[in-house]
């Protein structure tokens, strides 16, 4: 890596394919499909991998992921972000490219523009399953109302549910996890036997977080389950339990640029826009700042180091005990965890792909904009 530039996103193959096949095998054995979330990685590259043993459905969170994938080759998509009318043309063009588009809704009044539309559309009526973000109510009058107004079109259909558990990441225990994530399928499992009970024909029920997935014990009456930051996972899914810090694929690399030694500080040249100013780890008991400092070869934390602030281009640096000057000299490189791969991936065009003995061995584009 030493001819990398920084910052730059750095992935670790290896441990990227063994976080994927993990969710794969876990999924398989509860009997159900993985659908990843490929918000997090935007990478064509990554979904080979995280495809790899599965039926081979991705889930998007913006309509230019959607046509990313679909020039890539992947034509089951769901779009999982509620659908609004002035998006409906841009949908139907993927649809007609090729892709089997799955849209969502939790409103009446979007339903009744779907079915309006020269185009036919699947739908997934949205369930609030305890996030309180977007969705129906599995009792709710609305579920019912948002499929009868899809179904009387003539041209556009339900065919199922779509729910997500954000709030497992309140979660700080396995227990507390399983809890959310029988709650989540009974969200789901509640609103498809509602739907069917009205005449509508639901093949899909689509659950799913990252801690959900990882924790659920029982998925029955579910379809399909949707983890996206598995994949790389990150200091945050660390410090609730759902993985080890050694199970992290994905690190920013940056160089020392400065040292402060009268105040036990050096700067690094990945701020804010390298890393992102996600402060999730604020809210566990081990506080990372806006990321943990390690070894540039072995990704191990270096004792303690944590980026404690960040301007826009640069990353202030601390520790409880005295900081490594000498380690760590002007032009010295670290790789530093993340606390949300999702948001910190964000900022970067390439993962700079490292495979065995820490060699660079290849380069992977990801989409991003919307």
């Amino acid at each position: 890596m030493d001819d990398l530039k920084t910052p730059s996103l750095v992935l670790d193959k290896q441990r990227l394919a063994i976080n994927t096949a993990t969710m794969t095998q876990r999924m398989k054995k509860l009997g159900v499909r993985l659908r990843p979330h490929l918000k997090t990685a935007k990478s064509a590259e990554v979904a080979k991998i995280a495809l790899e043993g599965n039926f081979g459905g991705v889930t998007v969170s913006s309509l230019a992921e959607a046509g990313y994938f679909l020039d890539h080759g992947i034509c089951d998509i769901t779009y999982a972000v509620c659908i609004v009318p002035t998006k409906l043309d841009a949908a139907a063009a993927l649809s007609k490219s090729g892709a089997d588009l799955k849209l969502i809704t939790d409103s009446p009044e979007v339903a009744h523009a779907i079915a309006a539309h020269a185009e036919s559309y699947q739908v997934l009526v949205e369930i609030d399953c305890g996030e309180h973000r977007t969705g129906v109510a599995p009792d709710s009058s609305a579920l019912l109302a948002i499929a009868d107004a899809i179904s009387c079109s003539g041209r556009s259909r339900i065919i199922g549910v779509l729910t997500h558990a954000g709030h497992s990441y309140l979660c700080r225990s396995q227990e507390e996890m399983e809890a959310v994530a029988n709650d989540e399928r009974a969200a789901a499992v509640t609103a498809v036997e509602r739907l069917k009970s009205a005449g509508h024909d639901c093949s899909v029920v689509s659950v799913g977080s990252t801690p959900t997935a990882t924790f659920a014990k029982n998925l029955v009456g579910v379809s399909e389950v949707r983890p996206g930051v598995y994949v790389f996972m990150d200091l945050f899914q660390a410090g609730i339990g759902v993985c080890s810090r050694s199970d992290i694929a994905l690190t920013v690399l940056a160089s020392v640029i400065a040292h402060r030694p009268e105040v036990n500080e050096l700067m690094l040249d990945a701020g804010g826009l390298a890393l992102s100013k996600d402060r999730s780890t604020q809210a566990l008991d081990e506080d990372c700042g806006y990321g943990l400092v390690c070894d540039a070869v072995t990704a191990e934390p270096i004792s303690g180091l944590i980026v404690a602030s960040v301007h826009q281009e640069h990353g202030q640096v601390t520790a409880p005990s005295p900081l490594p000057f000498e380690r760590l000299p002007v032009g010295a490189k670290v790789r530093v965890m993340p606390n949300h791969a999702c948001m910190t991936a964000a900022a970067h065009d390439t993962y700079n792909v490292i495979g065995d003995g820490c060699k660079i061995v290849d380069t992977w584009d990801r989409c991003n904009g919307w």
